[in-house]
């Protein structure tokens, strides 16, 4: 009898250590409310996180400004966001930050009011942005810029947070004269009778903009938890843009974020589109980066640092092998 209790308690022991062992690692993950947020619905609906031992608590913020201040206070462990983010972080707030992955060219256009014919019609206006000084707030000074434009003097920044508010601010008042939006923003200003002045990648060459990027501390101490992570959202993205999945992906855009459905439509085709939507596989473009620390320093002043400051892509290179296996 004694021997079967021991044997008893063995297994019941044994059971508890793999019941603990299989508890899913928890992240708390933060972007952008977007058409961009797809690859992180389809993770964590169809499992591509839990599959990798993950459990992503996905939050949504109201602005850069937020999104910094989470990550930089612990609250966050992963941000994917516009990388110019992750430069002033590191450059003006002396954070040990690191960008860890690639993502995105932005899917950026510059959308004015109706009123507004040409560039000069901006003057004495405002441009909504989300902060004043990064990522798309400085491609729109420099594209105004290239106009004759200056901030300060011809027109003013107008910082109100992320796109649904840009859009939001455009609507509520006629001298905010434009904003540069992405998906699906951009395609309901153009609905409610905006115009579009141009892409950002047309007006100013290819651009890293959004991408994911980590505490380096916390990257070190939880590599292989980031690296399935990458893994689990390079997944998630091919499954997003697989044409077999045209159908329900656009689905998932209907039922998150509510779009009717030829926005949704419209919406995956753009993302698809190299150069303007997403990378394959959440790739790092290099060229595409160093226009961000290029601009960054023309600016903002200054001279473009070295990119390998900001990165360290052997987390994605890692996880890359765990999704080619």
């Amino acid at each position: 009898m004694l021997g079967r209790a021991i044997a008893l308690a063995s297994s019941f022991c044994s059971l508890t250590l793999l019941a603990h062992a299989a508890e899913p690692t928890l992240l708390h993950v933060n972007t952008f409310p977007t058409a961009r947020s797809l690859p992180f619905y389809v993770a964590l609906d169809r499992g591509f996180f839990a599959r990798r031992g993950l459990k992503v608590e996905l939050e949504f913020t109201e602005s850069s400004e937020r999104q910094r201040q989470g990550l930089a206070g612990g609250t966050v462990d992963i941000v994917h966001s516009a990388v110019d983010n992750a430069v002033a972080m590191i450059d003006v707030a002396k954070a040990d930050i690191v960008i860890v992955s690639g993502g995105d060219s932005g899917t950026n256009e510059l959308y004015v009011q109706d009123t507004i014919k040409e560039f000069s019609d901006i003057r004495g206006k405002a441009i909504v942005v989300d902060a004043t000084n990064t990522a798309y707030a400085l491609q729109a000074r420099k594209i105004l810029g290239l106009h004759g434009l200056r901030d300060g003097t011809d027109y003013s920044l107008n910082p109100v947070g992320n796109g649904q508010r840009r859009l939001k601010a455009l609507l509520d008042d006629k001298n905010n004269a434009g904003a540069i939006l992405n998906l699906p923003y951009s395609l309901q200003a153009a609905a409610k009778g905006m115009r579009s002045l141009g892409r950002t990648t047309d007006m100013l060459g290819p651009y890293q903009a959004g991408g994911a990027f980590v505490r380096r501390a916390w990257a070190r101490d939880n590599a292989a938890t980031l690296e399935n992570y990458l893994a689990a959202f390079v997944e998630a993205l091919r499954w997003s843009l697989d044409p077999n999945n045209h159908t329900e992906a656009a689905a998932i855009l209907v039922d998150k974020l509510k779009l009717p459905q030829d926005v949704a439509e419209k919406s995956l085709a753009l993302m698809a589109e190299p150069g303007f939507g997403f990378a394959r596989d959440a790739a790092f473009d290099m060229a595409g980066y160093k226009n961000v620390l290029a601009l960054r320093a023309e600016v903002e002043g200054g001279v473009p640092s070295d990119p390998q400051h900001y990165i360290d892509l052997s987390y994605y290179d890692r996880a890359m092998t765990l999704v080619n296996k």
